[in-house]
């Protein structure tokens, strides 16, 4: 076995839940849209930290500091020479690995097909979802058919979409912070990997919980956390996650779509991991985020399917 794929399987072991996910609460305030439950935790008090803690802690910020600095003096000179220099080629801005995400750093240099493609996402997102337009409601349908081949379609409001997931008759009523992008995803998810779609939709794998997420909207949340923690809301992203994305998306124009699968996998993986009820959902997506984030942040992830999650959807 190799070193890379050795150090891929070890990766996993992260899905336990065992390791520090913490994330300060201030970072979801946006989120009360349209996140499930409300359950609420403590952060980690100060006693519980040892003395080793605090020096790693201190450590990893100077690291970061100097890190950033770097970064930014690399995105000038990448700019003043040009798109084509070796500079802008060979020496990409660097990530400071988990602790460092939060942190905001200098744009980078975009290409016009990043350009292009970063717009064309932005614009999908900006959709709302709206039950009277023809499209969305043939888009709803398409979901149907997709989820449940050979049943009959119900009708746009009906209480057979619970058994998909949403939380009424209406699913329209779900949306809400999702937008139709959330949809796309959805059917983009059921077409791209049918089989991890409908293990997922059938609660297939693992001991499950008597109060399960709902399964449809459980992927509008995460679409809506996607997009906030790539920061694609207005402009050019300038996270480490957000800037690792551009990368990607030049690489292929449905990443954020690709993504969306990946997450949704490794949220079920966690769920199950924690053995985790409906009341836990939104500690469960907190952790999805924090171990997609590590993940993007390897330094040989080049594209979506390069994420160690990656391996875990069957198509």
């Amino acid at each position: 076995m190799s070193a890379k794929a050795l150090r891929r399987r070890l990766h996993h072991g992260d899905l336990d839940g065992k390791r520090k996910e913490h994330l300060n609460a201030s970072e979801y305030d946006g989120l009360s849209e349209p996140l499930l439950g409300s359950h609420d935790h403590d952060d980690i008090p100060a006693e519980a930290l040892t003395l080793e803690d605090i020096w790693d802690a201190e450590e990893r910020r100077e690291h970061f500091h100097w890190t950033m600095l770097l970064s930014q003096l690399i995105a000038q000179w990448t700019q003043w020479l040009g798109s084509g220099s070796l500079i802008g080629r060979f020496l990409p801005l660097p990530f400071a690995g988990h602790n460092g995400l939060n942190g905001r750093i200098m744009q980078p240099y975009l290409t016009p097909l990043q350009e292009e493609r970063l717009r064309n996402l932005q614009q999908r997102l900006g959709v709302p979802f709206d039950g009277s337009r023809l499209e969305h409601q043939d888009a709803l349908k398409q979901l149907w058919r997709l989820a449940f081949p050979g049943r009959q379609l119900p009708s746009l409001k009906s209480d057979l979409w619970k058994e998909m997931g949403w939380q009424g008759s209406d699913p329209s009523t779900d949306f809400r912070g999702g937008g139709f992008i959330s949809l796309e995803n959805l059917i983009y998810f059921a077409i791209t990997y049918p089989e991890t779609f409908q293990r997922l939709l059938h609660k297939q794998d693992g001991t499950r919980a008597e109060w399960e997420y709902p399964f449809a909207v459980a992927g509008v949340n995460i679409s809506f956390v996607l997009a906030q923690m790539l920061d694609l809301q207005t402009g050019k992203p300038s996270t480490p996650a957000g800037i690792r994305f551009l990368e990607l998306l030049a690489e292929d124009e449905m990443a954020f779509d690709n993504l969306y699968c990946v997450a949704f996998q490794m949220m079920d993986a966690q769920w199950l991991a924690k053995r985790a009820s409906y009341m836990e959902f939104n500690e469960v997506l907190k952790s999805t985020r924090t171990q997609l984030e590590r993940e993007l942040a390897l330094e040989d992830v080049c594209s979506v399917k390069d994420l160690p999650a990656y391996n875990l959807l069957r198509g």
